[in-house]
């Protein structure tokens, strides 16, 4: 039995590492009984491991009268079916068109208030319109999705010549921080709608597109961005290092990149209070459309943001450790899960470099026992 009820799943882990779980079992060199160490966390992987649940919809405590994200949520009652029939129609007859009409405003008025600044000639005229353009915008598509957003620590705000880097929960993690101040965005040229939005607002600001080929090519990529920050009187840049959506309720490992261009880090946290909309996209499962559809039927969505104290890389670690530090301080803020596993196991099978890390650990310890084995069989001869 276990000693604790689990919070969120479906197994109890234990945490302990190999090499004191295995000194447990024996005093010496290897052993067979070793086995039973590693087909134990193969079983726990197969029924529960700890990346796959992180690219689907958190399970909620209780129903939301929307997804049912758990199995455990059946039919009740009458009444609270009535209720529930009464909830769509609120929702897809009288909010949805709503919302619908907000979002063509804001997004009409994006294109149109952009392109025109844009023929403006260089100026602090030009920046000042520029960013009055962007934030009424990003204001009505956040009323758009009826968002109740809560900003704390606005003293610690990314200020220009910054690099603003958050955890990635969904596609309007970028409109629910530029509600609040102007980014440039970074990210790849796409084409329809998005294309049409990307080279409006380019035009009023420098957001820095990659073509497709260009994006493969790391060390121009690097190259632009630092010569965005070397411009302090360019707009912060707002990366999302984690360069996948995960479902709010973890953090996974950040891309060394952007913590390698160098300049003053401005960590984000972002939690979205899945009781009034789930936020999280899961793009293995849903199309964008799809989703913008699920998010514009929710009640609201809501969410809390938290501005952390900036960070400056240390002389004595490296981009990989940088980026550890600033994961774990938007973990803590955040309350969320910090993992070590990598976003893009979300379309990819494991590396071997994983699975030769713990055959190296494993090789590791049984070489220190065996050089203290023999160290203690020299003395006990002596």
């Amino acid at each position: 039995m276990p000693r604790t009820p689990t919070a969120n799943g479906i197994i109890e882990r234990d945490e302990t590492t190999m090499e004191k779980e295995i000194a447990l079992l024996h005093r010496a060199d290897f052993e067979f009984s070793h086995i039973f160490y590693f087909c134990r966390k193969g079983f726990e992987a197969i029924v529960e491991d700890e990346v796959t649940q992180r690219f689907s919809s958190e399970e909620l405590l209780s129903w939301n009268l929307l997804t049912r994200t758990n199995v455990n949520f059946h039919y009740i009652s009458l009444r609270l079916t009535v209720v529930w029939v009464i909830g769509v129609i609120v929702r897809y007859c009288f909010l949805l068109p709503l919302r619908f009409t907000l979002a063509a405003i804001g997004i009409t008025s994006m294109i149109v208030g952009t392109t025109a600044v844009g023929q403006l000639p260089n100026s602090s005229v030009k920046n000042y319109l520029s960013e009055v353009v962007h934030l009424t915008c990003s204001r009505i598509l956040v009323r758009a999705l009826s968002g109740t957003i809560h900003y704390h620590n606005k003293e610690n705000r990314p200020r220009k010549g910054g690099i603003c880097v958050a955890n990635h929960t969904s596609p309007i993690d970028a409109i629910i921080l530029t509600n609040d101040g102007c980014y440039a965005m970074v990210g790849q040229v796409h084409g329809g709608l998005m294309g049409i939005i990307q080279r409006a607002t380019v035009k009023a600001c420098p957001h820095v597109w990659f073509e497709r080929s260009e994006m493969k090519d790391r060390h121009l990529v690097t190259k632009r961005l630092r010569e965005h920050v070397a411009d302090k009187s360019k707009l912060p840049i707002l990366i999302f290092p984690e360069g996948t959506c995960i479902n709010n309720t973890s953090v996974m490992m950040f891309k060394k990149g952007s913590f390698e261009i160098g300049g003053t880090i401005y960590p984000v946290a972002i939690k979205y209070d899945p009781q009034f909309g789930d936020a999280f996209w899961n793009s293995s499962k849903y199309n964008i459309v799809s989703y913008l559809l699920r998010i514009m039927t929710s009640w609201a969505i809501v969410c809390n943001v938290w501005y952390l104290p900036p960070m400056v890389r240390k002389e004595d670690e490296d981009a990989v450790q940088f980026a550890n530090r600033v994961r774990s301080a938007i973990a803590r803020q955040g309350g969320l899960t910090e993992l070590p596993w990598d976003g893009g196991l979300k379309r990819a099978k494991v590396k071997d470099t994983f699975k030769e890390e713990q055959q190296k650990n494993y090789s590791k310890m049984l070489v220190r026992n065996g050089s203290i084995g023999s160290l203690s069989a020299e003395t006990e001869s002596d």
